[in-house]
């Protein structure tokens, strides 16, 4: 998740306090990996130092003065380009699962076993998902959907890959 350009949209919504910007930051995109107030604010000091949010309003709060912020059309126009470009596909040609396996059989290792391992691992985590799906909001049963779909294909490059382990420590012994 791109944080600074993810707070700019939260910005472009509306001017916002950093407690604020948190909270939505976390209701809406930090389901597994929240903000600290440290890394809002150390964004907002960057994203202000390089012309993209200015601080509005400045009220007194119980600690620090309550600082709000506001995208500046610097923000907005990255913010515009962000949204409208693609992401880059996922996953990419190099995987961790991959490089596992391979080493594996190069070190004449049970890459059968480790398969299985990660098989059984990515069954939990498709049970989890799925009771998140069952009983959470649109948001997160779409966020599940979107885990699920990746878990499963990962299964079937698992299953495949087990299939042809034999070829495969042959390719990589020569």
């Amino acid at each position: 998740m791109n944080v600074p350009l993810a707070l700019l949209g939260l910005l472009e919504r509306q001017p916002s306090h950093g407690y604020d910007l948190k909270r939505n930051y976390d209701m809406f995109f930090g389901r597994d990996k929240t903000l600290s107030y440290g890394q809002v604010y150390a964004t907002l000091g960057r994203l202000a130092r390089d012309g993209k949010v200015v601080v509005g309003e400045v009220a007194p709060g119980d600690g620090p003065e309550r600082k709000q912020y506001v995208i500046t059309d610097r923000g907005a126009t990255e913010v515009d380009a962000w949204l409208t470009e693609p992401v880059d596909p996922e996953p990419h040609l190099q995987s961790v699962l991959f490089s596992k396996v391979v080493l594996a059989l190069m070190l004449d290792r049970p890459a059968a076993e480790y398969l299985d391992r990660q098989r059984a691992s990515h069954l939990a985590r498709m049970r989890e998902l799925t009771e998140v799906k069952r009983t959470g909001e649109l948001m997160d049963a779409l966020l599940a959907d979107h885990g699920l779909f990746h878990l499963e294909a990962d299964l079937r490059w698992i299953d495949l890959t087990q299939a042809r382990l034999d070829k495969l420590a042959e390719a990589v012994k020569r």
